[in-house]
């Protein structure tokens, strides 16, 4: 079930969460003027145009949602959805160039993910080489953390209804902060979606748009809609916002996951290309798969205790997740594991500053806990009967993590592990986190005894991935259900 917005299908189509660049252009509110330029010249909309004779408000179009560039070669960012409303005509975005004349360009479907309502697009002719005001917006691969604060930049047109070229358009600067995360199926039939909630409403005009950290102004997510359901944390009331709401909003890993798969670059803030291909990596010996953007999963609502998934992985020369061998696991935990691994992407290993196809570990543990003060549970198991001349390094002893007395909400952590050819692991890094749930993490993770890593059938450095996903109290309550 997609989240439910403010209004039904045809006012979304046409009032539908939009954006335009015209020749007049009427600014609300905005939290970074410094860099409001950037935000408007790399923010536009999804638009279909209604005929192509002007009148004397210029031409006529219909909204459908924000797309935003990523790059100069004319990539674009939107939600799927916002696509859906053509249903299967051609999208348009709606650019000007120095003089304020307005140009509609075609913008064609490179890649699309419905599960996650993630879709890239690609103007045509690129904007970029015209006299366009145009620019891109950086990306960011660091995970969203609570309390972080962002800002929504959009544009809608003064009458969504009969919208014009030459009548302006209305800039909304969204601000809220990062008040928690949820998972929801958004269409029927298909896997859940990371969320994460910030505490602002969201407008009609900003489905698709980029959710911008205050900080870093880097893009950490894009806008899904408006949040109808209940969530696990009180949401602050904000003394600028007059009308309160929580708005739900796309990591931006989903994205990065289509990019790295259509090998298409983007940039950070540093301005450097984040291509695996202009990855810095060291020019002598072998150096194991990093993430690029990893997601974890839900507690399966149906299931009465937790259990372990360990997955063993091959990443191709690509960065991409293949042949995944299913070391452990069972029903319903196993289809939660192996739903979100197939979004995940990573920058490949490297030989002698090669990149090279290597294998890596994945394990998930569902963690419910209704005790406390209890011993840590200890699990051990048989070394993989099956002798692989490539491997990752698998646990034999697993150590579960313990609720913190203070912890009373669900949530998780991703772990990234070094094993080195003797099954010791080396190092630890705290990828993602929520509360205060990681020093337990890493403690019980440094308890773990593996089996090594092989590869050309000699034991060797590995890398592993752990997801601890931890349910509080009993059993949890499915965002999916909840009105």
């Amino acid at each position: 079930m997609r989240l439910k917005l403010i209004s039904g299908t045809i006012v979304k189509a046409l009032f539908a969460l939009a954006c335009t660049f015209s020749l007049f252009t009427i600014h609300a509110a905005t939290e970074n003027p410094t860099d409001d330029a950037v935000l408007s010249d790399a923010v536009c909309p999804i638009v279909y145009p209604v005929d192509h004779s002007p009148s004397d408000r210029g031409f006529r179009y219909l909204f459908y949602g924000n797309g935003f560039f990523i790059n100069e070669q004319g990539y674009l960012i939107t939600a799927a959805h916002v696509l859906s409303q053509l249903h299967g005509g051609q999208a348009y975005i709606l650019l000007h160039d120095p003089s304020g004349r307005s140009q509609f360009v075609r913008a064609e479907l490179v890649i699309v993910d419905r599960s996650h309502d993630v879709a890239i697009l690609r103007a045509t002719p690129n904007p970029f080489d015209s006299p366009h005001t145009v620019r891109y917006l950086p990306l960011s691969s660091d995970w969203v953390v609570e309390n972080q604060d962002v800002v929504v930049p959009s544009t809608r047109p003064p009458k969504p209804l009969d919208a014009y070229t030459l009548d302006g358009s209305v800039a909304d600067r969204s601000s809220g902060e990062v008040v928690d995360f949820t998972f929801s199926q958004l269409e029927k039939g298909r896997g859940d979606t990371e969320l994460f909630l910030f505490n602002h409403q969201v407008r009609l005009g900003q489905s698709g748009a980029p959710v911008v950290a205050s900080g870093s102004h880097e893009v950490v997510g894009l806008i899904e809609g408006q949040w109808l359901r209940p969530t696990s944390v009180s949401i602050p009331t904000t003394a600028e916002s007059a009308t309160p709401g929580v708005g739900a909003a796309v990591p931006m890993h989903y994205a990065i996951a289509l990019l790295q798969q259509k090998e298409i670059s983007w940039h950070t803030t540093s301005g450097d290309s984040n291509s695996s291909s202009d990855l810095a990596q060291p020019a002598e010996g072998f150096s194991p798969p990093t993430p690029v953007s990893l997601v974890a999963c839900s507690f399966p609502s149906q299931a009465i205790f937790g259990g372990e998934v360990v997955l063993d992985s091959l990443i191709d020369t690509h960065g991409r997740l293949m042949q995944i061998r299913v070391v452990r696991g069972n029903s319903p935990l196993l289809e939660k594991a192996l739903d979100a691994v197939q979004t995940w992407s990573f920058y490949p290993a490297r030989l002698d500053g090669h990149p090279v196809a290597a294998r890596i570990g994945i394990t998930f543990q569902f963690l419910q806990s209704d005790e406390r003060g209890r011993a840590a549970p200890v699990h051990k198991f048989d070394e993989p009967s099956a002798v692989w001349p490539e491997r990752a390094a698998l646990p034999l002893v697993t150590v579960d993590p313990l609720f913190p007395p203070t912890t009373n909400r669900d949530g998780g952590v991703i772990l990234y592990d070094l094993v080195a050819a003797d099954g010791q692991l080396s190092s630890v890094k705290v990828l993602s986190q929520s509360e205060s749930l990681a020093p337990e993490a890493v403690a019980a993770l440094q308890q773990w005894h593996f089996v090594p890593g092989r590869r050309a059938g000699i034991n060797s450095n590995s890398a592993g991935i752990v997801v601890m996903d931890f349910r509080h109290g009993g059993r949890k309550i499915d965002a999916n259900q909840t009105k």
